[in-house]
């Protein structure tokens, strides 16, 4: 992504640039997930049932993203809990409810 002189970003965009410096809290919110890199938790809370929660367990291991102890307690508290007992389910746009213009912070 390239970098914009804010002189010309006003100038080929004025009524964005207007309302990006009369809405700051636009910007930060978008800020809250620059480097943001899910883990386990963040991509269990998108399955839909065990099944599915163990197989991501499962994937997660196999790229090296969990180690086999991390793996085991993982599948131990969905064995137990299930996965809505880990985490609750987050659905489609839940970031952008969450971190997006329209999210009060």
């Amino acid at each position: 992504m390239s970098e914009w002189d804010v002189d010309d970003f006003e100038k080929v965009f004025p009524t964005l640039y207007n309302e990006m410096r009369t809405r700051p809290q636009l910007r930060t919110r978008s800020d809250a997930l620059r480097g943001f890199m899910p883990g386990p938790i963040d991509y269990l809370s998108r399955c839909s049932n065990n099944e599915e929660a163990i197989r991501v367990v499962n994937y997660l291991l196999a790229r090296g993203e969990l180690n086999d102890r991390e793996a085991a307690e993982l599948r131990s508290r969905i064995a137990q809990e299930g996965v809505r007992g880990l985490v609750e389910k987050r659905e489609e746009g839940y970031y952008l409810r969450r971190f997006g213009a329209g999210a009060r912070t």
